[in-house]
């Protein structure tokens, strides 16, 4: 018999890991990473394929995690677009 998975447990948050974001348990992948490649429009197979080390449960759990706290994530998002135009405008110069 397969063992029941509380997916309560499979998103964390630890200080000083991926400054304290939404992580999928036992990874350094956030949230927010399978936010951004969910919104590139790959599908939560394509993710799996692309990450190799993450089950489509852990996957569905981060997009869940997202979609009950879509404010939390779209800032984090924001802040990184803004950090990389900030950079690549200082590359430019």
């Amino acid at each position: 018999m397969r063992s029941v998975i509380d997916i309560g447990t499979l998103i964390v948050r630890t200080p000083g890991i991926l400054g304290g974001r939404p992580r999928i348990e036992g990874t350094r992948v956030s949230v927010q990473r399978i936010t951004a490649w969910y919104k590139m429009g790959l599908s939560a197979e394509e993710i799996v394929d692309r990450m190799g080390n993450l089950s489509l449960v852990q996957v569905y759990a981060a997009l869940t995690y997202y979609h009950a706290n879509p404010e939390e994530i779209e800032a984090y998002l924001t802040a990184e677009k803004t950090d990389y135009e900030r950079l690549a405008a200082d590359v430019k110069q």
